[in-house]
């Protein structure tokens, strides 16, 4: 609350779940008078439990997951580390990442080889 500058008394029944339409609808306005980066800013580094919504893009370069180590690049290709990492088994990666064979795939869903051909086409896949 302190963070969000929020001081409408309503907040008071956050545990009144009739309330919380209401409270989503206060809450969601107050979070659009800023920009991601802006809220960032005011709650990193606080006890507030929060993170930012990050793009594919900024996922790996984010300073959390960088300690963690929860990217790797493998043959140029960066890719979530294995997971669960325990103490006394350390996973491995079995190799290079396979490419994608879309058409296979699709059709294996139950899509026509016309449907694929569209799909190609379009640059879709």
């Amino acid at each position: 609350m302190e963070k969000t500058g929020i001081d409408d008394p309503a907040f008071a029944a956050q545990m009144d779940r009739n309330a919380w339409p209401a409270l989503k609808e206060k809450l969601a306005a107050k979070i659009k008078t800023k920009t991601r980066d802006e809220w960032d800013a005011i709650m990193s580094g606080s006890d507030v439990c929060y993170g930012p919504v990050l793009s594919i893009a900024e996922a790996p370069k984010h300073p959390h997951n960088v300690a963690r180590k929860t990217f790797l690049d493998l043959d140029g290709v960066v890719q979530p580390a294995p997971a669960p990492r325990f103490s006394r088994t350390v996973p491995e990666v079995q190799g290079p990442p396979r490419a994608a064979d879309n058409a296979a795939s699709l059709k294996a869903w139950g899509f026509s080889a016309d449907e694929v051909s569209k799909l190609e086409s379009a640059g879709a896949i």
